[in-house]
Order: structure tokens, then C-alpha cells, then sequence
């Protein structure tokens, strides 16, 4: 039988691995979205035959919801600031058969046009995922999201909306001393948004992202279907859409594992300045058994004050621990750490 050791590296290879792969998709844009034109101007792509149809052919859906076809400019920008498409349309649905019947309209008209659809919700994408040219955005921040419900048997979990927002999660679930397993360092942004992407923070080592702790999916398909899938029903779905970057369909809603959410927070930054002891201490605590919850490095360019502002332990006023952060535009390094406890723990956690 394997060694602990192993088995836990094995397990990190795999992430790490689908870690790599996520970040290197993400990076790559649109085959036709060159990214070039940073003004709102059309791009140099021809225009759909049959465009000026459009807008009246959308015009005949019975939604719930509405279109609207003038002042679109918010929807070609994203977080990354790259990419600026101005779409046709921006569909603002109310009910998930709002976007059923849209796509299942666009399919049937791409003997006439070729009409992309993208969903969009906190607009923080960076390469123009959540934007199409002379299409169709779905704001899915307008669409009505559902009482939660939440499960707090042997196998917790919460049913959420695609559009719910990750902070107001955290609020319903802490509510019955639960909490999701894997977050984002930003939580006002959308699950649909962050499950098509990986949702990668410092408690990845332990849990994994945010993909790898979701139990069931509800998506809207390219043809309009809308459809129930898990790792045991649909699995080929559930796969492709989590981490899919909105290519195998839109979330509409998504059954997310929960656990104990501890009372109290230690938190603890350590600043490097050599790499090598930084990446050291980080690998160290990582692959340790009884370590923290989370744990996250960043780079930082120090700047006259920083130390001075610096929420830590660490004490500017003494003179041979600030001698080695005294030069401004020299490159720091940081661990971040957090160990959740409950109350009773705490002498325990001193030690």
C-alpha cells in the first residue's frame, strides 16, 4: 500500500495539473475575438447576413424577461479590459425558460445567420468570454433566483441559482454553521461565473476549486435544452460545462457540497524576501497533514509605507527585520494562512 506522502502528492499532481490547464485555456481568446481594438468601434469582422432581421426576429419571443437593443456598451467590457465587442442584443431573463427559448430561436435561425450567444454575469471575464460580437449577452445577473435550500444531513449541501452570488451563500449558510468548502478571494461574483471557470483560492490544496465540490448542475445546452446533469447522469455535461468557460452551456443552477463552518479565524502573513525559502515554506506547509485551511503566495513590489501599513506581526521599528525590506521596487513575497477553529480550541491552536 501506498504511503500517505505519495498519495497525497499524487492527488496535488492531478490538481495542479487541472489547474494548468484551466489557466492556459483561459488565457487563450476567441479564434475570430482578436482582441485589438480597445474601442467600442465595430471591429474589422464582417458583419452576420440578415443582422438588420434580427432584433425584430427577438422582438417576437414571449419571455418573461425583455431584450434591449440600444446602450449596450457595458456589455463589451469585461474585468481584463482587452477585448470590447459590442453585441446586438442583451437579453435580460427572468426565468430559465427565458434563455431556453432564446437559444432554441437562435439555433433555428443559423441557416440565416451565424448569432453567438454568451452568458454574463459579474462581467469579471478577461478576455471577452462573457462578450459577443453582434450577438446575443445574457445578463444573468437579472435572472430570478429561487429561495436557496440547504441540506444539513450527513451530506450537506445548498441548491442555488446560477446567478446567486457566492457572499450571499456564505450568509444563508452560516446561518446553519455550514459553509461551502472552496472559495474565491472575491465572493461578488456569480456561481454560474466561477464554475465555468475552476473558482481557485487558497483552500484549493485541501479541497480542491470550487469545480471539484459541486454535486449536480441544472444547464441550458447549445440547442436549448434544458437538463439535470451530475458526475452519475450527464456526466459528459457536468464535466465539460464545469471549468468549460461557458462553451457546453449556460448554469442555471448547481447543488454545491457544504461543511462545518468553524467560529473563529487565525490569521497569519509572513513576508520573504529570497524566493527560495518563501517557496520552501509554502511546499512544507502544503504537504503537511496538520496544517492550515488555507494557504496563499503572492508576489508584491514593496513601496515606501507598505511596511508601515502592513497588517501582521511583523514590526517596521525594528531595525534588523526592516533592513531587509528598506529599498523601494524590490520584488516581496508572502504567505497567507488560515487556520479556522471553534472557541474551545484555542489553547490548543497557541501551541
Amino acid at each position: 500500500m501506498g504511503s500517505p506522502v505519495c498519495g497525497f502528492l499524487k492527488q496535488n499532481n492531478i490538481i495542479f495539473l487541472r489547474f494548468f490547464a484551466i489557466l492556459v485555456l483561459s488565457c487563450i481568446p476567441d479564434g475570430t475575438n482578436l482582441c485589438s481594438n480597445p474601442s467600442f468601434d465595430t471591429p474589422t469582422i464582417p458583419p452576420h447576413s440578415s443582422s438588420s432581421s434580427i432584433p425584430s426576429s427577438l422582438k417576437t419571443l414571449t419571455l418573461d424577461g425583455y431584450f434591449s437593443f440600444e446602450n449596450l456598451k457595458h456589455a463589451a467590457k469585461d474585468f481584463g479590459n482587452i477585448c470590447h465587442y459590442l453585441p446586438i442584443a442583451v437579453l435580460h431573463p427572468k426565468s430559465v425558460s427565458d434563455i431556453s427559448s432564446t437559444i432554441k430561436h437562435i439555433l433555428y435561425m443559423s441557416s440565416v445567420t451565424k448569432l453567438t450567444v454568451a452568458a454574463r454575469g459579474r462581467g469579471h471575464s478577461l478576455q471577452g468570454q462573457a462578450q459577443a460580437y453582434q450577438g446575443v449577452v445574457i445578463n444573468m445577473e437579472s435572472l430570478d433566483r429561487p429561495s436557496m435550500y440547504i441540506e444539513n444531513g450527513e451530506v450537506p449541501y445548498v441548491d442555488v441559482s446560477g446567478s446567486e452570488l457566492w457572499i450571499n451563500i456564505l450568509h444563508e449558510t452560516l446561518k446553519y454553521g455550514l459553509s461551502p468548502k472552496s472559495w474565491t478571494d472575491y465572493l461578488h461574483l456569480t456561481v454560474g461565473g466561477t464554475l465555468s471557470n475552476a473558482g481557485i483560492s487558497g483552500q484549493a490544496f485541501r479541497h480542491g476549486p470550487q469545480i471539484d465540490n459541486v454535486y449536480q448542475l441544472e444547464v441550458v445546452t447549445g440547442r436549448g435544452e434544458v437538463v439535470t446533469c451530475s458526475d452519475k447522469e450527464n456526466a459528459d455535461l457536468f464535466y465539460g460545462v464545469l471549468g468549460g468557460l461557458g462553451q457546453f452551456g449556460i448554469i442555471t443552477r448547481a447543488r454545491i457540497s457544504l461543511g462545518p463552518a468553524e467560529k473563529m479565524v487565525k490569521w497569519i502573513r509572513i513576508l520573504y524576501s529570497e524566493f527560495s525559502t518563501f517557496s520552501n515554506d509554502q511546499e512544507h506547509l502544503i504537504s503537511s497533514n496538520n496544517s492550515f485551511d488555507y494557504i496563499e503566495g503572492f508576489v508584491m513590489i514593496n513601496r515606501t509605507g507598505l511596511l508601515n501599513n502592513w497588517r501582521s506581526s511583523f514590526n517596521p521599528k525594528d531595525p534588523i527585520q526592516a533592513s531587509q525590506f528598506s529599498s523601494d521596487g524590490k520584488i516581496l513575497y508572502c504567505l497567507e494562512m488560515v487556520k479556522y477553529f471553534n472557541p474551545e480550541k484555542i489553547d490548543v491552536l497557541n501551541q
